[in-house]
């Protein structure tokens, strides 16, 4: 019988999860034990921190709840603020896109890819971000393509919701 340890162990090697120093679980994909910038409320339920922004787009689809995912343009600080409510999202500013990247080189998609995953208040200030970080390369997508990636990785990991 494999020790618990160990099998934590194996999902860390596997990239599901991340372990603290102390062995303990600090990031379960889609979501975070430590603050990041993506915070899902959802519905009667808990807010949580999502490891990126297709995390937290994937997360309401996942559960089969209503949620408020509330993030920020890490260029302006703009809010940007996601509604999920009966299975169909809004999203304010309007013009608010995600790029979605990944810096060079190889590691977990913690270490490479998520902190190149954000929302930005527009196409502007994305391909500006962008131009900042030349160790990114990646996308914008806009708001039905950002929805339907995370409702791709995480929808079906809860067949029945909460």
């Amino acid at each position: 019988m494999a020790e618990p340890g160990d099998s934590l162990a194996e999902l860390a090697q596997a990239d599901v999860l991340g372990l603290d120093d102390s062995g303990g679980i600090r990031m379960a994909y889609p979501f975070s034990s430590i603050p990041t910038p993506h915070i899902v409320a959802i519905a009667a339920g808990p807010r949580v921190y999502a490891m990126c922004a297709i995390d937290a787009l994937g997360i309401p689809p996942m559960l089969g709840a209503d949620a408020v995912i509330s993030s920020a343009d890490p260029v302006s600080g703009t809010p940007v603020t996601v509604v999920f409510r009966d299975g169909r999202a809004s999203w304010s500013p309007d013009s608010a896109v995600v790029f979605v990247g990944r810096r060079n080189g190889n590691g977990t998609a913690e270490l490479v890819s998520c902190g190149c995953l954000n929302f930005f208040s527009s196409t502007a200030s994305a391909a500006l971000w962008a131009g900042r970080s030349p160790e990114v390369t990646g996308s914008v997508l806009d708001q039905a393509p950002a929805e339907a990636l995370g409702a791709e990785i995480f929808g079906s990991l809860l067949s029945g919701g909460i």
